[in-house]
């Protein structure tokens, strides 16, 4: 069977790079024309603000190879110029972190080698993945300083008052209607979301609806000083939500 993507120089030297580096990489071989080219989504990854992002922005890319390792660690291998027996490597950026964890990172600049991928090999090793490591454990400890801790993190109080379920009036709208979607309703003259009624458990299994719905959007719910009233014996009416209340945390954007 014919093999629909042809054995070039640039595919030949990728493959053999690949097994002289160390750790178990792979190479995929991105052929100029025929199939899927994906060459901008690849050209956009790579981390160079040197001589290999100068050569891609003065010509196209014909072909390309981008090895990865079982880590994630890409490499992305061409000949940009068309000329010469050379090649471009260049590093790639993580995927799946803000853009904004690369500021004040300097990146790892590519190289140009020679078309021998043994000596090619011996370049990455000792010059440019280096460079990547640094790189990269910068961009990773930036990332983690962007997650939040749990004592950082967002958290809204619910605090029992005379029968009612009381909250802040979140600073977020879409906090406020997960809220009222599970039958808080908004007291304007206080300030705060009250959740009423004479079924303890039926408002213990709303806030806990509600919980759920407002960890998907970041946010912990907790329950506050107070406990849950007694339930009303039958014939007796509900106590009525007091006037004032006391405060609770709200839910705010740090």
């Amino acid at each position: 069977m014919h093999d629909p993507t042809p054995d070039t120089s640039l595919a030949s030297f990728a493959t053999v790079l690949a097994g002289e580096l160390p750790g178990a990489w792979t190479s995929t071989y991105h052929p100029g024309r025929g199939g899927l080219n994906v060459h901008h989504t690849l050209t956009d990854r790579v981390w160079d603000m040197n001589d290999v992002a100068d050569a891609l922005a003065r010509h196209n890319v014909d072909d390309c190879a981008v090895l990865q390792r079982h880590d994630g660690t890409r490499l992305f291998v061409a000949d940009p110029l068309g000329h010469g027996e050379g090649y471009l490597i260049a590093a790639m950026a993580p995927d799946d972190v803000p853009a904004e964890v690369f500021r004040g990172v300097r990146e790892p600049d590519g190289i140009a080698v020679e078309a021998d991928p043994f000596s090619a090999a011996e370049a990455i090793t000792v010059d440019l993945l280096p460079r990547y490591y640094v790189a990269a454990h910068h961009v990773f400890a930036n990332a983690e300083q962007l997650t939040p801790t749990p004592s950082d993190s967002q958290r809204l109080v619910m605090t029992w008052s005379e029968g009612a379920l009381v909250v802040d009036k979140p600073e977020r709208a879409d906090v406020t209607q997960v809220l009222t979607d599970h039958g808080f309703v908004l007291d304007t003259d206080r300030g705060v979301l009250v959740l009423s009624g004479d079924d303890t458990a039926r408002q213990a299994a709303s806030a806990r609806a509600a919980g759920n719905r407002l960890s998907q959007l970041g946010i912990s719910t907790s329950l506050g000083l107070g406990h849950p009233p007694a339930r009303p014996a039958l014939g007796t009416t509900p106590a009525a939500v007091p006037s004032t209340a006391s405060s609770a945390p709200s839910a705010r954007r740090r």
